[in-house]
């Protein structure tokens, strides 16, 4: 990796070690500039593009040859790549990540956090006309093979400015790791990339955090180059922000009146056994959730997935789905009251005393089940809602898809559906699997992976959330071996 060659350079001896004691960090002295100055600031405040800056799709700026001493930076590389980095991994990101700097002592490491808390941060405050706080967030970060960092805008109370100091190899476009800029909607929601900065060996990028500033790292496609970086915020006033726009939820209908021959032609007759009904059951009572594999039958299946556009097949296993015989099918399997014609469970008492709900959310479940507490005020919930409903999508998954966590979703109990199609042979390192995470909690409670032809049934509470992980790079070649660019899925969720 040219990165770490440069540290065991030949030419790095006994003699520049002399010389490294002189060296200092200084910013590119075009940046003193009066004119730049007055040329940068003049060009912000009126949000027009000169050399430096654009401003579309929303204001930033990018300054190569940042700092002036070329083996300084070097120096400086070297250091951080010697810290310690923790792995970090969640909806919307994959990637490493040092402590906060701001206290290291390493040389290199605190001058340029004088450089950047000092002389860059009173630079940057007259070409914004912003008063920044001396006090910096500042990290290292380390993206590898299939590492990302998806699309957001940095909002968080107080970061006014975000800054990026690039430490990489040559890098080139087909090595991934862009920062891309998105366009937005009349909602100030992201739209699609319209801006793609490629990482400089020792440049710049800032642009100030606002209602419209989403970006993305793109995924690293490298498997050889480490894309370095210093980042960080200067905090100050935030800019007004809009409300937050929420979406609308999808309608929910209840079952659509099917004959229940559809049921016979296309469910696998194992899972029609009531026996077997039966013992599933009780296995999804203790954990909350199950894999069903071979659920259709195979000439069903086949027939499903090997059509590439929505022929009739794919809208009747829609149908199927929805139909009254398949919410009575879902509650001999889960012991949910997901059709009038189930008893009410939550008011029906064992031989203990204790309702089936309860058993289902009892102590020592691990799983995103609800607990006897929640279950209690589940049940009085229930009791003022109308018939079991669903909403129910059909998704492609491709290289690149993912989905995230949002804090504007409705939290509710739910069984959630999830059939697979064309994914055979699925890894884990390809991304793409259901995670499972307890609310305003890092804890991982369930993980479901794509299985081809498989039924995963989930049973989850309030507090628990969901998200898809992006799919990397490496699930292009099992693609290809399938002679597909993707795999389906049919996503329900069902409500009591």
């Amino acid at each position: 990796m040219p990165a770490k060659k440069r540290q065991n350079d030949p030419a790095t001896g006994k003699k520049n070690k002399k010389e490294k004691r002189g060296e200092l960090a200084v910013i590119n002295s075009d940046l003193r500039d009066e004119a730049v100055q007055k040329s940068m600031r003049d060009a912000w405040q009126r949000k027009e593009s000169n050399i430096l800056l654009d401003c579309e799709p929303f204001p930033h700026c990018q300054i190569t040859r940042f700092l002036q001493s070329e083996s300084f930076v070097e120096s400086l590389q070297a250091e951080l790549l010697q810290l310690n980095f923790n792995s970090k991994s969640n909806d919307l990101y994959k990637f490493q990540q040092s402590d906060d700097l701001g206290e290291r002592k390493e040389d290199h490491i605190s001058q340029i956090r004088s450089v950047i808390f000092g002389e860059f941060r009173v630079w940057l405050s007259e070409v914004l006309q912003v008063d920044l706080e001396a006090t910096v967030d500042i990290s290292c970060a380390k993206y590898e093979h299939t590492d990302v960092l998806l699309c957001h805008d940095d909002e968080l109370e107080g970061r006014r400015v975000a800054f990026i100091l690039y430490l990489v190899p040559p890098w080139e476009v087909k090595d991934g790791g862009t920062l891309d800029l998105f366009s937005t909607d009349e909602h100030c929601q992201p739209v699609s990339v319209v801006k793609s900065l490629l990482p400089c060996w020792n440049s710049l990028v800032f642009f100030e955090v606002s209602p419209v500033s989403f970006h993305q790292v793109a995924e690293v496609l490298s498997e050889e180059k480490c894309r370095l970086s210093l980042s960080g915020w200067f905090h100050g006033p935030s800019l007004p922000r809009p409300s937050r726009y929420i979406e609308p939820p999808v309608p929910r209908h209840t079952h659509i009146p099917r004959d229940e021959s559809l049921l016979f032609e296309w469910v696998n007759e194992m899972y029609l056994d009531p026996r077997y009904q039966a013992r599933v059951q009780q296995e999804f009572e203790e954990s909350s959730e199950i894999c069903l594999a071979t659920f259709l039958q195979f000439l069903i299946h086949a027939s499903v997935f090997y059509m590439q556009s929505v022929p009739s097949c794919v809208q009747e296993c829609w149908e199927l789905l929805s139909s009254e015989s398949f919410f009575i099918l879902l509650s001999n399997l889960t012991g949910l009251r997901l059709h009038y014609l189930c008893g009410d469970e939550d008011e029906s008492e064992n031989e203990d005393g204790k309702s089936e709900t309860e058993n289902r959310g009892g102590e020592g479940n691990t799983q995103a089940s609800a607990s006897n507490t929640d279950a209690d005020t589940s049940t009085t919930e229930k009791k003022d809602k109308g018939p079991p409903t669903c909403v129910g999508e059909l998704r492609r998954w491709m290289h690149g898809d993912y989905t995230l966590l949002h804090d504007s979703v409705k939290r509710e109990y739910a069984l959630d559906l999830q059939l697979h199609m064309g994914c055979a042979g699925w890894k884990s390192e390809f991304g793409g699997f259901t995670s499972y995470i307890a609310h305003d909690e890092d804890e991982e409670l369930l993980t479901v992976y794509p299985e081809d032809n498989s039924l995963a049934l989930v049973y989850r509470d309030k507090d628990t959330l969901k998200f898809i992980k992006h799919i990397n790079n490496s699930s292009s070649s099992q693609l290809s071996s399938q002679n597909t660019a993707a795999f389906y899925d049919f996503s329900f969720n069902y409500y009591e």
